[in-house]
This record gives C-alpha cells, sequence and structure tokens, in this order.
C-alpha cells in the first residue's frame, strides 16, 4: 500500500489524499490483546497510555495457559484478529504476550504487513549486539515454558539465555493468575532484589523482558543492575519509527 501524503505541514493537509475509507484512521500499530481482567499500569502493552502514538487493540479469548503452551487450537482466532488490525489499517501488529511467539511464523505469513508477535522477536538483534562471551537474562512471565520450541519460532535458540521465572514471585501472581488487587510496591521490590540476585552473575551482558506486564518495571531493574533493558516497549517504538518515518528539521 502506499500513502500518498504525511499531513506534517499545513501545505499537505490541502492536498488530495487517496487512503482508503475506513471508520477510523491514524493508529499504524495495532495490538493483539488475550482477554485477561487485572491491574494493567501505565507502561504494560495493554494500557494505551503507554504510547505516545495511537495504538489499535483487538482483544483474542481463550485462557492464557493455552497461550503459553502454544495450543495450535487457538490460531485461528489470532491470525483473524491480525487480518482485522490488517483490514483497519494498521502498518505493523504486535502481540501482548511474548508467548505469542509460536505463532509469529503463521501469523506472519497469513498478513502482508510486519508483525513482531512477541518481544523474543528482538533476541537475534541482542545477541548481535552484545560479546558471545555474555548472556541474555530473559525474564518471564512462566519460566517453564519458555523453551526450545518456543524460540525456534522466532529465531532465537537458547544457547546464550538465562530464563529468570518472574511467576513464581508471590507479588506477580494478580498478573499470572488474573486477579483484580495487584500490590504494586511489593513487585516492585521482588524485582529489584530478584535482579539485585542476578548481578552476581558477571556474564549477564542485557536484559530482556519477555512479558508485557513487566515494561512498568525495567527502569528498577536497570538501576539495580546497571545493565541495557529491552522489553516490548523498546520494539514497539522501533517499529513505529520503521512504518512511520518523520520529516527532520533543523539547522545545517
Amino acid at each position: 500500500m502506499e500513502w500518498k501524503s504525511s499531513l506534517e505541514t499545513g501545505d499537505e493537509i490541502r492536498k488530495v489524499h487517496y487512503t482508503p475509507a475506513r471508520s477510523t484512521a491514524g493508529h499504524a500499530i495495532g495490538i493483539i490483546a488475550v482477554k485477561l481482567i487485572y491491574p494493567k499500569l501505565p507502561g504494560n502493552v495493554a494500557n494505551a497510555t503507554t504510547y505516545p502514538f495511537p495504538v489499535l487493540y483487538r482483544e483474542v479469548e481463550f485462557e492464557i495457559e493455552q497461550l503459553f503452551a502454544g495450543d495450535a487450537s487457538i490460531l485461528e482466532k489470532i491470525v483473524e484478529a491480525a487480518k482485522d488490525l490488517e483490514a483497519a489499517g494498521v502498518r505493523a501488529i504486535v502481540g501482548a504476550c511474548g508467548y505469542f511467539a509460536h505463532f509469529q511464523e503463521a501469523v506472519r505469513e497469513a498478513v502482508n504487513i510486519p508483525v513482531f508477535l512477541s518481544s523474543l522477536c528482538q533476541l537475534p538483534l541482542i545477541k548481535n549486539a552484545i560479546s558471545s562471551r555474555k548472556k541474555i537474562a530473559v525474564f518471564a512471565a512462566s519460566g517453564e515454558n519458555l523453551d526450545e520450541a518456543l524460540l525456534s519460532h522466532v529465531g532465537a535458540e537458547g544457547d546464550r539465555l538465562r530464563i529468570v521465572n518472574v511467576g513464581k514471585l508471590k507479588s506477580f501472581e494478580p498478573i499470572r493468575y488474573g486477579k483484580t488487587t495487584l500490590d504494586n510496591e511489593a513487585l516492585i521490590q521482588e524485582l529489584r532484589k530478584l535482579s539485585l540476585e542476578l548481578t552476581k552473575d558477571e556474564s549477564i551482558g542485557a536484559i530482556l523482558l519477555e512479558c508485557s506486564d513487566l515494561p512498568p518495571y525495567a527502569k528498577e531493574i536497570q538501576s539495580v543492575t546497571g545493565l541495557p533493558v529491552f522489553d516490548f516497549n523498546t520494539m514497539i517504538d522501533m517499529i513505529y519509527h520503521s512504518v512511520v518515518q518523520k520529516t527532520y528539521f533543523g539547522y545545517f
């Protein structure tokens, strides 16, 4: 699809535009989110205030355990949501859970726009960025499900990974099991403690947060470890700037 104008200047908005007729417009990023009820703080992928640009959500309804396990029976719902987002005019599609990685290849082939269903899609990039002597710590909501089969769907087999299972944290249970009360301070402190323990391993060169609920704590994790921290939002920001390039202004 070709976008005929950018609307970035007063002159541009005066031109004739040839975009497809749709009920809404301007949302470049489409997000597939599992229908789950629990507090979603700013920074969470499922909280729209996280982004300085418009996003468009489509909910899919199934048990989160099915997504963790890569249950093939839910693929049709995910593909349908992706096609719906594409038809609505988004320029790229992401998921709101790292375990959407199970379906990265299938969804990518079902649409004609870029698809980054999982934060784990960043692993090849991170591996290329840090020394081959260094490992990547992956903070996962369900550590037991983050295995080689899952990683193979995003080209990120785990020879240099250390899995950190945040799903075992007591304060993470409202997110992991869908409860309506979240003690955020308790979760911050548990994540800080977990991160501090991680610093004992000097082979760790970077951290990736698998879970779409963890970006609100990325700064806390970085402040304790001093390491680069990647999450869904580092990925989504990159995707947005690749599909919505800007005109530069300044002096030379």
